[in-house]
């Protein structure tokens, strides 16, 4: 099929950074909703440095707000990457950097140690979202992801898209079962089958053609790589059937890479 027929196009560069802009807000808004609490064993923890920095958010950007003096005891609320929601004596939470909270002791006076996400934790994740980029038809293509684990081989995901041609405008949304034959590999292969919607929007300097919206289905298959702590490097190859209005259907051919952050 070609790239005409379906696939979409910006106006402006304009229009190409805000739809960047909204899906890089999407993928920000679903990451930010994974934080895993900490482990039971490291519940109260007491600080052994000079004192404990608390930020406002998981991250060296944040200020820092309070400080919690040695020998107090803070409760690990939740963790997010490096970074730990602690509430300290006085009730006040905030985040504390990997660093810090490795400086703390136990009840019984050992260091606290913290584990590092690791490849086991990849197999076992029930969560993932991401963000992938590359062709489609012939235009180009950035997708957004969320995917929940029903067992080690079979997830459920659902994607938003936005696809950017030089004949039309467009997005997709799509629902996907995913199977993963070897999850517990490194790079672990995968076979996808789905359906959704698209819609496009010709783009006409004499006739305006009229939007339409079609069904669609595709299979598909690829591959993801651990790569370390919670991040994941995926690309994937889709072959997809839309059920236009018209007497034939269309065939649309996709392959994207990008990464992906599982909790």
């Amino acid at each position: 099929m070609s790239e005409r027929n379906i696939t979409t196009t910006p106006s402006t560069s304009r229009s190409i950074k805000s739809a960047l802009l909204t899906l890089l807000v999407v993928l920000t808004q679903v990451i930010s909703a994974g934080v895993a609490q900490a482990a039971d064993e490291y519940k109260t923890v007491a600080v052994a440095d000079p004192y404990l920095e608390m930020h406002t958010g998981p991250g060296r950007g944040y200020p820092i707000f309070h400080v919690i003096d040695r020998g107090k005891s803070v409760q690990v609320l939740a963790q997010r990457t490096d970074w730990f929601l602690v509430r300290g004596p006085d009730g006040k939470e905030g985040w504390v950097d990997r660093a810090q909270m490795e400086q703390t002791l136990q009840p019984g006076g050992e260091i606290t140690e913290f584990e590092q996400a690791d490849q086991q934790d990849f197999t076992d994740s029930k969560w993932e979202a991401g963000l992938l980029a590359g062709d489609f038809g012939g235009a180009n293509i950035i997708s957004v992801y969320s995917g929940y684990s029903l067992n080690p081989h079979v997830s459920i995901e659902v994607w938003g898209s936005q696809i950017l041609g030089n004949f039309s405008n467009g997005w997709m949304a799509s629902v996907n079962v995913v199977h993963e034959t070897w999850p517990d590999w490194r790079i672990s292969p995968f076979f996808t089958l789905g359906t959704g919607v698209i819609n496009t929007s010709p783009k006409s300097t004499i006739v305006q053609g009229e939007d339409r919206t079609d069904q669609l289905a595709h299979a598909g298959a690829g591959f993801r790589i651990y790569a370390t702590r919670r991040f994941v490097i995926r690309a994937e190859f889709k072959s997809y059937v839309v059920f236009t209005s018209r007497d034939d259907n269309e065939e649309v051919e996709e392959w994207k890479a990008g990464f992906a952050f599982f909790f």
